[in-house]
C-alpha cells in the first residue's frame, strides 16, 4: 500500500496469521459485496452469509442489482462488517446450485442467522478469493500489521 506508510513483509511487525483472517471472516454477521453494473458504476450493499473452507457463500434476489451485476461480471469484492478489523476479499462470485451447496454451508448459515438459504428466493454464490487484504487500524499496528494474502486460481 505505497504512500500508507505500509512496512515490507521483511520489515513488518506482527503481519497477520491467515487464521486471524479466516476467524474475522467466519465471525462477522453483516458483510458488504462490491459489484459493478453494466455502466461501470459500482454497487455496493450487506449481506448475510458464511465463510466456509476458505470459500464465501451468500444468496440474493433473482432480480436483484448485484444478482444483475455478477450475471454480467462476475468479479466482486466482499468485506466484513468491522472497519476497524478489516478483511477485505477479492474473488469471483460462482453461481451455484442449491442442490449443489455443501451441507456444512447449509448448517452454519441455518445456525448462524437461524433461516435457511432458500432456493425459492434466489440465487446462492461462493465466492473464492484471489487476493486478500487485512489490518488493524489501531496507529501503533497498522504499518506493521497490514497484510496481503495471494491465492492460486486453481
Amino acid at each position: 500500500m505505497p504512500g500508507y506508510g505500509i512496512l515490507d513483509a521483511r520489515e513488518g511487525r506482527g503481519l497477520l496469521p491467515w487464521s486471524w483472517a479466516a476467524e474475522h471472516l467466519s465471525k462477522s454477521h453483516n458483510y458488504w459485496v462490491a459489484t459493478t453494473r453494466p455502466s461501470g458504476r459500482p454497487h455496493a450493499v450487506a449481506v448475510w452469509g458464511v465463510w466456509v473452507d476458505d470459500i464465501f457463500y451468500f444468496s440474493t434476489g433473482a432480480r436483484s442489482r448485484k444478482a444483475q451485476n455478477l450475471a454480467g461480471n462476475p468479479r466482486c469484492v466482499v468485506c466484513t462488517e468491522r472497519a476497524d478489523k478489516a478483511v477485505i476479499v477479492e474473488g469471483i462470485a460462482i453461481r451455484i446450485r442449491h442442490n449443489s451447496i455443501p451441507k456444512r454451508v447449509m448448517s452454519e448459515y441455518s445456525t448462524k442467522y437461524k433461516s435457511e438459504l432458500d432456493p425459492k428466493l434466489g440465487p446462492a454464490y461462493a465466492v473464492r478469493p484471489s487476493v486478500v487484504f487485512g489490518f488493524i487500524e489501531a496507529a501503533d499496528e497498522f504499518s506493521g500489521a497490514a497484510t496481503r494474502w495471494a491465492f492460486s486460481s486453481a
